[in-house]
């Protein structure tokens, strides 16, 4: 199975998790809301809208991951790697 993930948003996605990963836990508590509606907006745009569940910071990189790859194999790939760096320069 291919990655539907174009590979500028895919190292976008790595990029974000590596430095989410070194982020001091309280800067990735302030985070959260940002990562969180990223994420949202992935899944409402996707092809599963609904409410994500609130999983807490150490698996929201995941959640975004999902929702990511959902919106690529959905066919909307094109908004990932904006969203994607935009969120990755305000974490850090």
């Amino acid at each position: 199975m291919t990655d539907p993930v174009p590979p500028a948003a895919r190292r976008e996605l790595e990029r974000l998790a590596r430095r989410w990963q070194q982020l001091p836990l309280d800067r990735a508590l302030q985070c959260v809301p940002a990562v969180r509606e990223v994420a949202q907006r992935f899944a409402d745009t996707g092809p599963h809208p609904g409410e994500l569940p609130d999983l807490g910071p150490a698996v929201l990189l995941d959640q975004l991951t999902v929702t990511a790859y959902d919106l690529a194999a959905s066919g909307k790939a094109d908004i990932l790697e904006p969203e994607l760096t935009r969120l990755r320069r305000d974490v850090g």
